[in-house]
């Protein structure tokens, strides 16, 4: 069976979808990369989707699970690289992916991701402006995403 690769940066793991996913590859990637973070401590999970045409229900639920379940393994979980097509579909689907945090690219996910490991080492919940970087514009909390 195919695997999604998963590459260690630093203290955080990098995964990027080049294919769609099929459901029995979903639940693979979920299984690997639980056990890579356990396995490397990671405190950081990005998921590059910018390859993924479309998104089901189920892809879209197995990224919020991913990300609860990374959260519950001490780290956090950035999704990048999301089409206008998918982003239709997941609201369109309802799917509001609760706890999973989004970013434009891979270099504002990477940033994200440091501010929230800066911000956790000084006991705080949420990065500061300073660490955001450029403003992501008017809109973009809508339907339950939070972006960067």
């Amino acid at each position: 069976m195919d695997r999604i690769p998963i590459l260690r940066m630093g203290e955080f793991l990098l995964v990027t979808i080049q294919v769609d996913m099929q459901d029995q590859l979903a639940l693979r990637l979920q299984d690997d990369l639980t056990s890579m973070i356990e396995k490397t401590g990671a405190k950081g999970v990005l998921i590059d989707i910018s390859a993924l045409e479309m998104v089901d229900s189920f892809i879209g639920r197995m990224i919020a699970n991913i990300s609860g379940m990374s959260r519950i393994l001490d780290a956090r979980t950035v999704v990048v690289g999301m089409q206008p097509a998918v982003a239709i579909t997941l609201v369109e689907l309802g799917l509001s992916l609760p706890g999973v945090k989004m970013a434009l690219d891979v270099q504002r996910g990477m940033n994200y991701l440091r501010a929230l490991e800066a911000a956790d080492s000084s006991d705080d919940d949420e990065p500061t402006p300073e660490h955001r970087g450029p403003s992501m514009g008017k809109g973009s909390g809508d339907a339950g995403f939070e972006q960067w």
